[in-house]
């Protein structure tokens, strides 16, 4: 990377650069070469580590230091800012004077603020002053409210009305987490908070409501109320008729429903705040880790109805791996202060992170790192298990696909199936659930509509039969399950080329949730190829092998 003539390049000052999403903000500024960057904080040494690190990963980039107390911010016009970026938090109870400081000293202002109370009054209180200096002023860019309202504004373009629409983040336990990150939760948890639910406001305590929710690419985990701008983002922006809703989530159930127990302490009026068990809590947090993973993911869910008038429900997720998480909300900062840079906004206002630039640039700073998102869409009235599950997609299948999961009247396909399985307690399994042994087999699959909207599936491999029942999944109308026997595996349906995948998500006994890490792995596609009906399923286990594979063609019976 060349860097420009020192005419040609703009600074930027990154205030908090050495905390947990400052840090990774400096490395996504650090990749442009038209900046000079300067790492801002209260302390000098966790700077100079910083700027180290990344000067190694490119000796041209421009990287300097300076001090700079947000309480104190009278060495900020000296700095020469275009953009001041404020990655240090907490917001929670802020007047927003070091974003009028960041306005008087001539540069455009952004923050990564998640304080619901401080973007709600954020446009007011910092209009004036953005107006007067012809500055933009951007609070909110962060994964609370930009990349939720970035996500529901691609979920919901062209639906005619909106009905529910819901958020939720739950980061791995192994992240690392600020105590002032903590103090935070703790400052509304117990407390009341306010919240569109039944199509009016109402006054919930917050990290109340536990429920398990399925997070795409993580299973399912534990989310509750949580006091976030996307709380007032949401219900403004998209006028639900029912429910604007944000949930949020520890992925280790004993911490989970452990804080949800302690908010009943302040529920119950007993202390006035958890504040002040931050450190305690912070410090369990952190010897409980290794039991959880590096793992975690966001999603947002819209209900309602398309552009043709018809009931739909799409969702947005997002999951990282590898610890990648704590990017995530740094990204959006990263693209909205590139957009200042660019000169790609227009008029200067004060205002929350949200409409400004479109999701796809929001997420445009993650990539390379290993972060998954996916958007899946459900048509929940549809009759069959496939409609509802595949939503619009179902339409693009090829027409025997279609046609054999209409779930409108029994099917019954016919052809050949080549198994195979290892032997020993996998051979075991065959038999008692009428699997056939390795080898190549006539089959029949049958596929029977039920009145109760589930589906009896029954598949013939010469002497053997194995029946298992399908149905839509009662609390997720992207997933379905199916039930053979005692056992209950749950799966997403995704299109695949010339057909569709049957993506396992968790799995249960009777009604007891079974560890992901003990499920069997499974693989099932089902598609068109040569004018015939295809599919390719495999299950192994991680102790016993390969439980059973087959894949066969098929053609419906005369």
């Amino acid at each position: 990377m060349t860097p420009l003539p020192l005419g040609d390049r703009k600074r930027v000052v990154l205030v908090g650069a050495s905390g947990v999403f400052g840090a990774r903000l400096a490395r996504m500024l650090a990749r442009r070469a038209d900046i000079d960057l300067v790492l801002a904080a209260r302390r000098l040494e966790p700077l100079e580590a910083l700027r180290t690190d990344l000067c190694n990963q490119d000796p041209a980039a421009g990287i300097e230091i300076a001090l700079v107390d947000r309480e104190r911010p009278g060495n900020l016009e000296r700095l020469g800012a275009t953009v001041v970026i404020d990655a240090a938090g907490p917001f929670q109870g802020q007047d927003g004077a070091f974003a009028k400081a960041a306005l008087a000293a001539g540069a455009h202002y952004v923050d990564l603020a998640d304080a619901r109370d401080f973007v709600a009054a954020f446009p007011e209180r910092l209009a004036a002053c953005a107006l007067e200096a012809g500055r933009w002023a951007i609070t909110g860019a962060s994964s609370t409210p930009a990349l939720t309202c970035a996500a529901a504004d691609r979920l919901t373009a062209g639906w005619t009305r909106i009905d529910r629409i819901e958020a939720a983040i739950s980061p791995g336990a192994r992240a690392p987490r600020g105590l002032s990150v903590i103090r935070a939760i703790l400052r509304w948890t117990g407390g009341p908070v306010a919240v569109f639910s039944g199509g009016r406001l109402v006054e919930r305590p917050g990290w109340s409501r536990p429920r398990r929710l399925a997070f795409p690419g993580l299973g399912r985990r534990w989310t509750s109320l949580a006091e976030t701008p996307d709380l007032d983002q949401l219900r403004q922006r998209y006028a639900p008729t029912r429910d604007a809703l944000f949930g949020a989530g520890l992925e280790l159930a004993p911490l989970h429903l452990g804080l949800w127990l302690l908010s009943f302490l302040r529920r119950w009026r007993l202390v006035s705040t958890l504040e002040p068990l931050a450190a305690a809590l912070n410090a369990g947090a952190g010897l409980l880790a290794p039991l959880g993973s590096d793992r975690g993911g966001m999603t947002v869910r819209a209900e309602g109805l398309d552009a043709a008038g018809a009931p739909i429900a799409a969702r947005w997720s997002l999951w990282a791996e590898r610890g990648a998480g704590p990017n995530v909300p740094a990204a959006p900062a990263a693209a909205v202060a590139g957009a200042l840079l660019d000169g790609a906004l227009d008029a200067p206002r004060a205002c929350s992170c949200v409409g400004l630039v479109d999701l796809s640039a929001l997420l445009a700073p993650l990539d390379g790192l290993p972060i998954t998102t996916r958007i899946d869409t459900a048509a929940p009235a549809a009759p069959g298990v496939f409609p509802r599950a595949l939503g619009a997609a179902f339409a693009d299948l090829p027409a025997f696909v279609r046609a054999a999961h209409l779930g409108e009247e029994t099917t019954t396909l016919v052809g050949r199936a080549r198994a195979r399985g290892g032997g020993g307690l996998a051979a075991l399994a065959r038999r008692l659930q009428g699997l056939p042994e390795p080898g190549t087999h006539a089959t029949t699959v049958s596929i029977a509509p039920r009145k109760d909207g589930c589906e009896a599936w029954t598949r013939r491999f010469d002497g053997r039969t194995f029946a298992s029942r399908i149905r839509p999944a009662a609390d997720d109308p992207f997933a379905f399950e199916e039930t053979v026997g005692a056992l209950t595996f749950r799966f997403h349906a995704a299109p695949y080329a010339g057909g569709f995948s049957w993506n396992f998500e968790s799995w249960r006994l009777g009604a007891l949730p079974l560890p992901a890490a003990w499920a069997p792995r499974t693989r099932a596609r089902t598609f068109e190829r040569d004018g015939t009906y295809r599919f390719r399923v495999l299950v192994a286990h991680p102790w016993l092998g390969v439980i059973f594979g087959y894949a066969g063609r098929l053609k419906p019976a005369l």
